[in-house]
Formats: C-alpha cells, sequence, structure tokens
C-alpha cells in the first residue's frame, strides 16, 4: 500500500465513495479517559490500495464518515469492532453495515478467541506490529509520524486477515455463525442499553443478602444511567467498593449518608441526594432479579460447563466461544435461553445441555 494520506475535507472523502472497492478495512482511534461515551478522535480506512487516515474533528466530516458506513455494497472489515462501534454511533449516528468483524471470524475458525490484530497478523501474515501508540493523545493536532504510521498499520492488514478467515469459515461451512454473530453485535450497539442485571458482574455481590442485592441493583443501574447523561466514567460517580459498602449496610436516614460520604475519602458528596433516591426507591422490575449463582449451584453450572467444553472441542473452538459461565448462569437461573446463546449456539447445545437442564430449561 501506498503512504498514507490524511484526509481533511468531507467532499473529497465522499468523492473517493464513488468508486469504493467491495471491501475496506476500517479502525478508529477514540479517547475514553475521561467520559462515559468514546469521542472519535480518528479514522483509518484502507481503500484499494491506499490508506486514508480520516480527520473526524473537522467540521461535517461525521457525515461523510457516515455515508461510507452506510454504503450497503462495502463490507468493513474491522477487528475486535465493539467499542470502535459506540464510538461510530455517538459521533456519526450509524454504524458500519455489512461488517465483518476478524477477531470473532478468527474465533469461529478455530483459530484462537479474543486475538488481538498484532498477534493474528502476526500469526496469520507473519508480521510483527510495534505496540508503539496505545496511550497517545489522539485528540492532538497535528498527530505525530509515529502516530500517523500506527495508525496506519491498523488497518493495513485487515485484508489479509479477511482472506484467511472467510478460507477457513467456508471450508468450514460457518460463515453464517458469523453472519449471525454481526448482526448480533450491531443489534446490541444500536440499542446503547445499559447491563439489566449489573449486580452480577461483581462478585462481592454473591455475599449479600437479598435485600442488599437490590439495594445494589437499584444503586448501579442509577450510577450508570446518570454517567451517561453527565457524559462521566461510571467510577467517578459512584466506585464499586462504595456502592456495595452501602447497599451492605444502609445509612438509617439522608443525613446518616451524608456523614458517611463526608468521611470517606473521593466519595461523591455532591449526588448524596440522589444516592439516598437511588437507594430507597425500589425498581419496577426487582423482583425478578436473578441472583448471583449460589454455592448449590455451582456443580450445576460447573456441569453445563465441561459439557460445553466437550461440545467446543468436537467442533474445534476455542474455549468461551461457544457459551461463557455468564449465559449458562442465565439460562440454569431462568430457564430460558438468553439472546446471547440463540441460532447457532444453540442449535450447537441444546442437546449437550438438555438432559442437564431438564425440567427447568425445556421450553425457551
Amino acid at each position: 500500500m501506498s503512504e498514507p494520506l490524511w484526509i481533511d475535507q468531507p467532499a473529497e472523502l465522499l468523492r473517493r465513495l464513488e468508486s469504493a472497492p467491495p471491501r475496506i478495512g476500517l479502525d478508529t482511534e477514540f479517547i475514553r479517559e475521561r467520559t462515559y461515551w468514546p469521542r472519535l478522535a480518528l479514522v483509518q480506512m484502507a481503500v484499494g490500495a491506499e490508506i486514508l487516515l480520516v480527520d473526524p474533528l473537522v467540521p461535517d466530516m461525521p457525515a461523510a464518515i457516515a455515508a461510507w458506513l452506510d454504503a450497503p455494497g462495502v463490507l468493513k472489515v474491522m477487528h475486535s469492532a465493539s467499542e470502535d462501534l459506540i464510538a461510530f454511533k455517538c459521533a456519526c449516528d450509524t454504524l458500519p453495515r455489512p461488517m465483518y468483524d476478524t477477531q470473532v471470524a478468527a474465533a469461529l475458525a478455530g483459530i484462537g478467541s479474543g486475538l488481538g490484530y498484532q498477534k493474528l497478523v502476526g500469526q496469520v501474515a507473519g508480521i510483527t506490529l510495534p505496540k508503539g501508540e496505545t496511550r497517545s493523545d489522539w485528540l492532538r493536532r497535528p498527530l505525530s509520524a509515529a502516530q500517523l504510521e500506527y495508525a496506519a498499520d491498523d488497518v493495513r492488514h485487515l485484508d489479509a486477515l479477511y482472506a484467511a478467515t472467510i478460507e477457513r469459515l467456508d471450508a468450514l461451512g460457518r460463515s453464517r455463525w458469523l453472519a449471525e454473530d454481526m448482526e448480533r453485535t450491531l443489534a446490541n450497539a444500536a440499542r446503547e442499553e445499559g447491563e439489566a442485571w449489573p449486580h452480577l458482574s461483581l462478585r462481592a455481590a454473591q455475599f449479600l443478602d437479598g435485600d442488599g442485592q437490590r439495594r445494589l441493583l437499584r444503586l448501579l443501574r442509577w450510577r450508570d444511567r446518570y454517567a451517561r447523561e453527565q457524559d462521566h466514567p461510571r467510577s467517578w460517580v459512584l466506585d464499586n467498593e462504595l456502592a456495595v459498602l452501602l447497599a451492605r449496610d444502609p445509612p438509617a436516614d439522608g443525613d446518616a449518608l451524608k456523614r458517611q460520604l463526608d468521611a470517606t475519602p473521593k466519595s461523591p458528596r455532591r449526588l448524596a441526594d440522589a444516592i439516598w433516591q437511588a437507594l430507597v426507591t425500589p425498581l419496577p422490575d426487582e423482583a425478578a432479579m436473578p441472583a448471583p449463582a449460589p454455592e448449590a449451584d455451582r456443580n450445576a453450572i460447573k456441569r453445563l460447563q465441561d459439557a460445553v467444553a466437550r461440545r467446543s472441542s468436537e467442533l474445534g473452538l476455542p474455549d468461551g466461544v461457544l457459551a461463557s459461565r455468564r449465559y449458562l448462569e442465565a439460562l440454569l437461573e431462568g430457564g430460558q435461553w438468553p439472546p446471547a446463546l440463540q441460532g447457532w449456539r444453540r442449535h450447537e447445545l441444546e442437546a449437550a445441555l438438555a438432559p442437564l437442564l431438564a425440567p427447568k430449561a425445556g421450553a425457551g
């Protein structure tokens, strides 16, 4: 490929769309250290023999980028795209369709699960990429020569990764699997919903009683909503440790909460009233709140995990691709197959898991 081209004119980017190839490489650089939502700082595009480094900070450039993202005849090849999708949604109000994620494709092809771009390039193309500018300030202008080269490398080899993974997927008859996973990924990004049951991801929640878990759920739901509205990182609003402490040993009233916050370093004192309201206000759906897997269920979870591991081995899939523990817990607890396990995953797993779930999950 030629030297990367800096694109800071929306009209120039739109002009190139008129002769777009059927497939491009696509990546982003964004900043999210001090915000909830990522701020798009650079868009890299491998278009035929050219690498375009597009400045999304230029007025009207997000709309020009969106035109590329929306182009139905252009496949957007990306790697580990989930956070890039959120950055595109925030900046351009659209998502890249159709999309092909080489990290997901490599997992479904049996090459490896969760492989980073550098590692997959090394494995597929035998090229060692420098780590370089991962913690750069991508919002500064002008970008340094090292930043520009690093950014270009992030799309330079995507076509080779596409060629290697699609060939293997086609040979295995798994292209449909990837298509399903891409649609699910895009649908999740489009919804922009917070996690329904965020308490389940905190290990400390296992040690709370039912009332404590409900209080924790209220606090985490409020925190997520406030962080989104104010565009602050969650930990800036209320950190996990303080949330668990308040859920386990709730203050007697609002004044007691304020005294506790005053005595806690770096606590969100100015949000005391909002935290109190969140703590004591029941949620409409909290009666349906799933609890963290109790000790008695761990053997059942282990049996499900063992069955998944056997089926993964039979299919030549890396660990974690078929079903994570989180989704197996949801399946065991609710008796319904969660959306993440529907489609091809359910087709491959149901025969193995049904005897371990009956009669609980027979109908979902």
